[in-house]
């Protein structure tokens, strides 16, 4: 039988997001250049490979302190165990915490090692130790490599991160280039679960304050999801490929807007980006004008109220993203510099940096209204609707 096992986390929305569109058209320029998948063990292509640059070496990831919404979960290091809040990155592979809060205990061992990594808009670097890193109460993972980071940049007050990718991500971190297996690859191998799958399930905003989640580990959590799990390959198209890539097309009000193509699930991306044609037969269909403030699009209440759900065709199966799932939280119009009663749409135009072998990337304010699988195993993802997913909550 399985072991599954879930790690709560609190999902935190940047202060200040008047630079919402701008820090996801960063995020979707590393994945057009192919840097740090998620995934890949199980893939029959190669990935592309770490950039190195100092004696200790280093390898370019995506820049995820600085996204619009952040997930932190509690992460406990060596006996007794130090309490830390870790940032969850689906797109790195290293787990690391600044040191302090990061201390030595009975538990810790250090390897005489160097790590460094560069994060596009920031990097950090420090000692390699094994210790004891629990995430829950059944979830207890011994000798894990572990970064103690004396310089990291741009943390935004968080302890560190906490890498849920695949192991061949940590090539390049260490001046020796071997892979660090990760607390994912532990986990398998202490036999704390059977199976290297990852479920994500969020509760979408309802108020200024953090949102909450999960994330289990071993495989899907069948409480926090209702229905089927629709399972999805990897595509082979690149560069999707090399990420977590699926195929969908999408279609509103009976319209079909996007074609079938090849795009990226992914939790550091806040927003819904999409092609350029796409983006703008959704304008036309809805009305929608782009705001100077924020530089996301804007409706007004009379449009809103003859808005439709957009269709995304994944597999074969259609998800339905409400007028109210497609647009920003009106909680949090303070964060964008807007007025409290401004409409504020959840999409962005890829614009000139649309790629045929990466053409969407469905973000955060997607992915909150439904559970999400991200299965290196069977080097597939899944998809399955929520007690949230139809909800008026912004």
């Amino acid at each position: 039988m399985s072991q599954i096992h879930s790690l709560p986390f609190t999902t935190r929305v940047h202060p200040n997001l008047k630079q919402i569109t701008e820090r996801d058209c960063k995020r979707v320029a590393h994945f057009q250049a192919g840097h740090q998948p998620h995934h890949g063990k199980k893939h029959g292509h190669k990935h592309a490979e770490p950039q190195h640059c100092g004696p200790s070496g280093s390898s370019t990831c995506i820049p995820v302190t600085n996204a619009g919404v952040t997930y932190l979960a509690d992460v406990g290091f060596g006996s007794p165990a130090t309490t830390c809040k870790l940032l969850i990155d689906t797109g790195s592979s290293n787990t690391w915490c600044l040191m302090p809060p990061y201390k030595t205990s009975s538990t810790s061992k250090d390897t005489r090692k160097k790590f460094s990594i560069k994060y596009g808009l920031g990097d950090c670097s420090g000692d390699l130790y094994t210790d004891r890193v629990t995430l829950g109460p059944k979830l207890v993972i011994e000798d894990q490599c572990i970064g103690a980071a004396c310089e990291a940049d741009d943390m935004n007050g968080l302890d560190g991160i906490l890498g849920i990718g695949p192991c061949d991500l940590t090539q390049g971190t260490t001046a020796d280039s071997t892979n660090i297996p990760t607390v994912t690859d532990n986990c398998v191998q202490q036999g704390l679960i059977t199976k290297e799958c990852i479920g994500i399930y969020y509760e979408p905003t309802r108020s200024n304050n953090e949102m909450t989640g999960s994330l289990s580990f071993g495989g899907p959590d069948k409480t926090k999801y209702i229905g089927e799990l629709n399972y999805v390959p990897i595509t082979k198209t690149k560069p999707a490929c090399l990420y977590w890539g699926i195929e969908q097309s999408i279609t509103y009000d009976g319209q079909e807007i996007m074609a079938r193509g090849a795009g990226i699930a992914d939790t550091g991306t806040t927003l819904v980006m999409l092609p350029k044609k796409t983006f703008e037969a959704y304008c036309c269909a809805t009305g929608a004008t782009l705001d100077q403030t924020t530089g996301l699009l804007t409706v007004t209440q009379e449009q809103y109220g003859r808005m439709k759900s957009m269709m995304f065709n994944i597999g074969g199966v259609q998800y339905a993203l409400t007028k109210n799932a497609q647009i920003w939280p009106r909680s949090q119009n303070e964060q964008l510099g807007v007025p409290s009663d401004k409409i504020c749409l959840i999409f962005a135009s890829m614009g000139d940096m649309e790629n045929p072998g990466l053409c969407f990337i469905n973000g955060f304010t997607f992915l909150q209204r439904f559970y999400s699988v991200y299965d290196t195993t069977n080097n597939q993802v899944g998809f399955a609707t929520t007690e949230h997913t139809m909800t008026e909550t912004n």
